[in-house]
């Protein structure tokens, strides 16, 4: 058959088979969810896109919110995670290029050289040279290098998706070193005060023992019990310098370099925004970048299957050739030497062992996988939102019971060191008194602790950390 004839043939048959593709293998449903939050009474009810893709902004602290954006620009986590994106569009741009032909060129030459007689030594040469282009494409008959570009773009999508999730939990990070270094400083604040009144209260035990009116056994239970107030600031100024470490680790920074924003500005416990909107739970699905992350790859899986699938049917590669050959160089342009053709072939298996079988069942056990992590990743946010839910309201009405109780007790401690002075009552008292306000501080902040990174958990369970823009 004519060369140019059987090309026009078989790109007639391309066009006739082109829209076979083959469907996934295996077909999934929706996980289903519910309408409502279980726990999200007293929360207000609005789509959270809007309100959550810099939810830090509502702390009102400039500092938290100049080291969150100091770091989502310089984080190396942040740099890797933008680089695999390149990666990941690179390697599907390689993939949509295996659809065309490829087209190679070579250029030869040879040299020949012949006696002009048996004796002498004189010699006629000769000079031959060849140019060709080799042109090959593997028709695409049913589907599997567009099954293949499709699992390459849902990748894309992952790493973008990937991309999202590591600025999501770096924010929350971030926002919760920062509370619990605004929290070790608040604490230590309060303890130097406590050891400021104990050491008042000692030197008073210490003057009274001298005087006659107590004894020694009086003073040094003073002192033990300023001496165990005092060993809690050390710890308190290790938590404060590790903190302030960790903060820079965070933002891609050296240790010390985020001092300077630290000590100015406002140094206050985060007091997150009362007024959140928790939306739905379909919102928070399609907001959350890990959920969108696990149907992407589930996406990608299925594509995958789908390639294997079409591994059973036949593939059509044409090949062609344009060459010029010529027996010298003043030839080369000479059409007689040029030669031309275009060889098509259509190759399908027929026996191997099962091969392409297993490579099916095999990438089906895959997709089969990533319908399962995507269906846990589900459940795991609606899991995670309906716990932060519960650690907001239950350390909210715990700070409240807190405060009140703090508050009785630096009155109990104040009057108890009072009546000490008056000579109204003993030192156990007043010991007593001061031990009960320090265990009430301590779960005072750690209660404020508590609640601060109960918000900030739940505004990342929600999908809040990211936006289209970023």
């Amino acid at each position: 058959m004519n060369p140019v004839r059987f090309f026009l043939f078989s790109s007639l048959i391309l066009i006739g088979l082109s829209g076979c593709g083959v469907r996934s293998v295996s077909m999934r449903g929706e996980v289903a969810v519910s309408a409502d939050w279980k726990n999200a009474a007293g929360f207000p009810v609005a789509s959270p896109s809007r309100d959550l893709s810099r939810w830090w902004k509502r702390f009102d602290d400039p500092g938290l919110n100049r080291i969150i954006s100091d770091a989502l620009g310089n984080s190396p986590d942040i740099a890797s995670a933008s680089a695999r994106i390149r990666e990941a569009r690179s390697r599907r741009d390689a993939e949509v290029a295996l659809l065309f032909p490829t087209l190679r060129g070579a250029v030869s030459a040879a040299a020949n050289s012949t006696a002009s007689d048996g004796i002498g030594s004189g010699w006629n040469g000769g000079s031959s040279s060849a140019a060709a282009f080799n042109a090959s494409w593997e028709a695409d008959l049913f589907g599997k290098r567009r099954s293949t570009i499709e699992a390459a773009t849902a990748q894309v999508g992952a790493t973008e998706e990937n991309f999202n999730s590591v600025q999501a939990a770096l924010a929350s990070e971030i926002a919760i070193a920062y509370t619990q270094l605004r929290i070790a400083e608040a604490a230590l604040e309060v303890l130097l005060r406590i050891v400021k009144t104990r050491e008042e209260t000692s030197q008073l035990a210490t003057w009274r023992t001298q005087s006659g009116e107590a004894d020694s056994l009086e003073s040094s239970q003073a002192l033990s019990s300023l001496e165990q107030a005092r060993a809690g600031v050390p710890a308190l100024r290790q938590a404060i310098s590790q903190s302030q470490n960790l903060l820079a680790l965070l933002a891609g920074r050296t240790p010390g370099s985020l001092d300077g924003v630290l000590s100015s500005g406002k140094q206050s416990i985060p007091n997150p925004a009362s007024s959140l909107a928790v939306g739905i739970p379909a919102d928070t699905l399609r907001q959350r970048p890990d959920v969108r992350l696990a149907g992407y790859q589930l996406l990608a899986a299925a594509a995958q299957t789908r390639a294997a699938d079409a591994e059973r049917f036949p593939s059509l590669d044409l090949t062609g050739t344009l060459g010029v050959n010529a027996l010298g160089a003043g030839k080369i342009f000479n059409p007689e030497t040029a030669s031309a053709g275009i060889i098509a072939g259509l190759t399908g298996p027929i026996f191997d062992a099962g091969r392409i079988r297993a490579n099916i069942d095999a990438q089906s056990a895959v997709e089969e996988q990533a319908f399962q992590t995507y269906r846990s990743t589900v459940l795991t946010a609606l899991s995670e939102v309906e716990d932060s839910l519960i650690a907001c309201r239950r350390t909210t009405e715990r700070l409240a019971t807190l405060e009140k109780a703090t508050a009785a007790a630096r009155e109990a401690a104040k009057l108890a060191q009072q009546r000490y002075e008056a000579g109204e009552t003993d030192i156990l008292t007043v010991l007593d008194a001061q031990r009960s306000l320090l265990g009430l501080e301590d779960s005072l902040f750690t209660v404020r602790a508590n609640r601060a990174i109960a918000y900030i958990q739940l505004y990342k369970a929600l999908g809040g950390g990211w936006s289209a823009g970023s």
